[in-house]
C-alpha cells in the first residue's frame, strides 16, 4: 500500500531535540573546557584513525575506489526519480509494501500506525540516523510505544537519556567508568538490573547489555531499521553493523519496518561492491564488516514495509554545490579527523549529524532556520582533512564556504565590524589609487604596525602576529626597477 509520494520540494527537517540551541561557538565552549571529554574524544578519534589508515593503506586501487564511489552517487542524484520509482517497483513485487514521506511529521504518521496496527506497545531497533534525525522514538513514546535501541552505544545513550555525538560511536563521549554508572542507574528501571558487581571492563559491560537486550530480542514482535544502502535493481537493502543485534531485530520480528533516506540509493549489484569495500576501511578501519544483514522484500513469515524520507533532502539536492553532501555513506571519517569536533564534540553541532558532514548537511536539511544553522558552516578550520578521507569525495571545505557566503548574503547577517571591514577592503581593492595610497602609507609606518589587534579584534592574535609591512611595495619595486 503506496502512502502519498514525496515529489517535488522535500519539506525542511527540524529536529525538535535541537530546537532553540544556541550558535556552535556557544554551545561548544562548555565542551572546550572539559577536559575529560576531550580526553575521551581524542582518544577514541584518534585509535579509528590510525585503524583506518592502516587498512586503506593497504588498498592499492583506494584512489580509483573513492572516484567510483563518488561517480556511483552522483548517478544516482542525477537520476533519483528514476531508481527510486525502480526501487519501489522491486519492493512491491518481492512482497513488500512501500510509502513515501515528504518529512518527518508524516513519516513517524506512517511508523506509527504501522506498529499500532499489529496491536504491539514495544519495538526493537537497529542503529539509524534517519530515525534518529525524524525523532521516531519520541513520536512512539507519544504514542505509548516503547522503542528499545539495540545497538550498544545507542543503548548507553538511550539509558543515559542522552543524545548522540557521534555517527558511528554515539557514546564516544562516555568512558568506561562512566557506562558503568549508567547500566547500575538506568537498566533496572528498563527491566533486566546490572549486576551489582559491574566491572567497567568492556567484556562485562558487553556481557550486561546482551542479559539486558535478549529478552527484547525473543519478546518482540516489531523491529524497526533504517539501511545503509537500497539496491534499486533488486529491492535490496543492506545493513551494515558490528555487533550482531541488527540481524536479530531484523529476523525475528513479525513485523520489519525500515526507514531509508531517498539519497541511500545504489543503482546495482555491482555498484554495491564498491562502497562495501570502502564503508568498512573508512568507518570502523576493518577490511570486511563483522555483520552484514541483506533483504529483498518481505521473508517468509515476515511483514515488511519500506518508509523512504525526503525530510528536506530535495531541496538539497536541487543546490548545485550543496547536493554533493547527499553522497555521504555516513562513514563518520571526516569527524575522526576533524581538530574542531576533536575537542568540541557532538552535541554542540546541534544535530544527529555532528562534524564536518553535519556542518554542511544540517543548515541545509533544514533550511538555516535558525542562529545555530547559520553558524554550523563557520565550525571548521579549513584545512581539508575531512576532503583528503572522504570515501566518495565530498569537497567538505568547498561546501563550507559557499554556505558561508549564503549566511553572509542573507539579510545582511553576520558580525557588523565585518561587514564593515569587507565592504572597506572591496573600496580600496577596486581603487589602484587608494591601493597605491595605502600601500606607501603602510611601507612608511612600518615600524608603528603593533603585534597584536586592540578591543574585540584581540581575539585574531592571540595565536598569530600581524606581518610587518615590507618596506616598499611590489608596485613600488616595479616602477624603480623596470
Amino acid at each position: 500500500m503506496t502512502g502519498a509520494r514525496a515529489r517535488g520540494a522535500g519539506a525542511t527537517g527540524v529536529s525538535g531535540t535541537f530546537v532553540g540551541m544556541p550558535a556552535f561557538p556557544i554551545a561548544s565552549a562548555k565542551a572546550v573546557g572539559d577536559s575529560q571529554l576531550r580526553h575521551n574524544l581524542h582518544k577514541a578519534t584518534h585509535t579509528i584513525r590510525g585503524k583506518r589508515a592502516a587498512v586503506v593503506g593497504e588498498q592499492p586501487d583506494w584512489t580509483e575506489l573513492r572516484a567510483a564511489g563518488a561517480a556511483i552517487k552522483n548517478r544516482v542524484l542525477r537520476h533519483l526519480d528514476v531508481y527510486l520509482e525502480q526501487l519501489e517497483a522491486a519492493v512491491v513485487k518481492a512482497g513488500g509494501h512501500v510509502h513515501w514521506a515528504a518529512d518527518a511529521a508524516e513519516a513517524n504518521r506512517i511508523v506509527t500506525a504501522l506498529v499500532k496496527a499489529t496491536g504491539e506497545t514495544e519495538v526493537v531497533k537497529v542503529k539509524s540516523m534517519a530515525t534518529q534525525e525524524i525523532e521516531l522514538n519520541e513520536a512512539l513514546a507519544d504514542a505509548g510505544i516503547t522503542a528499545y535501541e539495540t545497538d550498544l552505544a545507542e543503548l548507553i545513550v538511550q539509558l543515559g537519556d542522552d543524545r548522540p555525538s557521534h555517527i558511528l560511536v554515539p557514546a564516544i563521549h562516555r568512558n568506561r567508568a562512566e557506562i558503568r554508572e549508567i547500566f547500575q542507574r538506568s537498566m533496572s528501571e528498563w527491566g533486566r538490573p546490572a549486576p551489582a558487581d559491574l566491572a567497567d571492563d568492556p567484556p562485562a559491560l558487553a556481557e550486561a547489555a546482551r542479559l539486558h537486550l535478549r529478552e527484547r530480542f525473543l519478546a518482540a514482535k516489531v523491529g524497526i531499521s533504517g539501511a545503509n544502502f537500497a539496491v534499486a535493481e533488486t529491492g535490496t537493502l543492506v545493513v551494515l553493523e558490528s555487533e550482531g543485534n541488527g540481524r536479530m531485530c531484523l529476523t525475528l520480528p513479525e513485523t520489519l519496518i525500515s526507514v531509508v533516506g531517498i539519497e541511500k540509493l545504489v543503482p546495482t549489484w555491482q555498484d554495491l561492491e564498491v562502497f562495501m569495500q570502502t564503508l568498512p576501511r573508512s568507518s570502523t578501519g576493518e577490511r570486511m564488516n563483522p555483520y552484514t544483514s541483506m533483504w529483498t522484500g518481505a521473508a517468509e513469515g515476515q511483514e515488511f514495509h519500506l518508509v523512504l524520507l525526503d525530510n528536506g533532502r530535495t531541496d538539497v539536492l536541487a543546490d548545485q554545490v550543496g547536493r554533493q553532501a547527499l553522497r555521504c555513506i555516513r562513514c563518520s571519517a571526516c569527524l575522526n579527523v576533524c581538530p574542531v569536533y576533536e575537542r568540541a564534540g557532538g552535541h554542540a553541532y546541534g544535530s544527529v549529524y555532528p562534524g564536518p558532514i553535519g556542518a554542511i548537511l544540517t543548515p541545509q536539511l533544514r533550511g538555516m532556520s535558525s542562529e545555530l544553522d547559520e553558524s554550523l558552516p563557520y565550525a571548521s578550520t579549513l584545512c581539508g582533512a575531512c576532503y583528503d578521507v572522504c570515501p566518495v569525495e565530498i569537497n567538505i571545505p568547498e561546501v563550507l564556504l559557499d554556505l558561508r557566503a549564503k549566511v553572509a548574503a542573507a539579510g545582511g547577517k553576520g558580525h557588523r565590524v565585518e561587514r564593515l571591514a569587507m565592504a572597506g577592503a572591496r573600496r580600496v581593492l577596486e581603487s589602484p589609487g587608494l591601493l597605491k595610497a595605502g600601500q606607501r602609507a603602510a611601507g612608511r609606518f612600518r615600524r608603528l604596525t603593533p603585534r597584536r589587534l586592540p578591543g574585540p579584534l584581540a581575539g585574531w592574535t592571540d595565536t598569530r602576529d600581524i606581518p610587518a609591512p615590507p618596506p616598499q611595495s611590489f608596485r613600488e619595486w616595479w616602477e624603480r626597477n623596470r
